[in-house]
This record gives C-alpha cells, sequence and structure tokens, in this order.
C-alpha cells in the first residue's frame, strides 16, 4: 500500500483494513506513516492519529511487547 492511499482513505476505513492486513503490510504501513510524520507538508494530526491505529493494532498482535516486534522488522530491512 502506498503512503498517499493510507493518508487519503478514510480513517475508519483504514482501522478496519488494518485487522486483514499481514503483519509485513502493517509494519509497511507503520514505516510508510513514520516517514511521512517527518515530512513537514504533512497533516502531522492526521499522519499521528494513523501512527495510533497502527500501534494498536501492534499491541492487539503481540500483548505485551510494545513495538519490538517492529522494530525488529525494521533491522531485517534493507535501508531506503
Amino acid at each position: 500500500m502506498m503512503t498517499s492511499e493510507i493518508l487519503t482513505e478514510d480513517v475508519a476505513d483504514f482501522a478496519s483494513r488494518l485487522e486483514a492486513m499481514t503483519e509485513d503490510e502493517v509494519f509497511a504501513a507503520m514505516r510508510s506513516l513514520e516517514i511521512s510524520s517527518e515530512n513537514q507538508s504533512a497533516d502531522r494530526d492526521d499522519v499521528l492519529s494513523r501512527i495510533a491505529l497502527v500501534e494498536e493494532e501492534i499491541e492487539r498482535r503481540f500483548p505485551g511487547q510494545l513495538l519490538a516486534p517492529y522494530r525488529n522488522w525494521q533491522k531485517d530491512q534493507p535501508l531506503t
């Protein structure tokens, strides 16, 4: 999924689609949102609310591990 789609999709639709995403898709969405949050032109509040949704999904899938699974995934990704 492209960052532009994540940011333009209705928040409720994005939240419901998160449940059906694979772990890699969830982690890739988080990475895209993190990059967007660093962009000065992005609507920061909207991006941060979507990051919170992804964080909640990661916590649901990996109870008690916070973002450790995501951080481990990041280590395995090529530098971009």
